[in-house]
């Protein structure tokens, strides 16, 4: 599978997540808490989401054949480095990273301030990240 399709793909997932999660936008922060089936559902869907997102910036530094980022962090300052993306959504993608490394190794102590935060707010910075990576192929 050659790079360009393989960011096609991850670009695709990352929209099927983002259209997943926006059905859970309208419940508030206690009701996504107090269901564990909804609680389950945000925090997984989540998770995919920046991990895709992360695949991402991967998929498009080997497309580009720019230098091996070391951790997931480095491929958002990569991409910034060669003007793919902004300062300010470097930082904001590296925040994603670190809140997909809470969903991931530190679950059981999820602040649901910042899960909600991320549901109601943050995705947007995700869905302007596709389109850069989508005008910069």
């Amino acid at each position: 599978m050659t790079n360009s399709v393989v960011i096609e793909n991850k670009i695709s997932a990352i929209k099927k997540y983002l259209k997943i999660l926006s059905h859970y936008k309208k419940y508030s922060q206690k009701e996504i808490v107090s269901n564990l089936d909804i609680k389950g559902a945000v925090e997984r869907y989540l998770y995919l989401v920046c991990q895709a997102t992360i695949d991402l910036a991967e998929a498009m530094i080997a497309h580009k054949n720019f230098r091996k980022p070391t951790t997931m962090s480095e491929a958002f300052y990569i991409l910034n480095e060669e003007e793919i993306i902004s300062h300010q959504l470097t930082e904001k993608m590296i925040k994603m990273v670190g809140f997909r490394n809470i969903l991931a190794h530190v679950y059981e102590k999820i602040d649901y301030e910042i899960v909600y935060e991320v549901l109601q707010k943050r995705l947007k910075d995700i869905k302007t990240f596709t389109e850069k990576i989508s005008k910069g192929k």
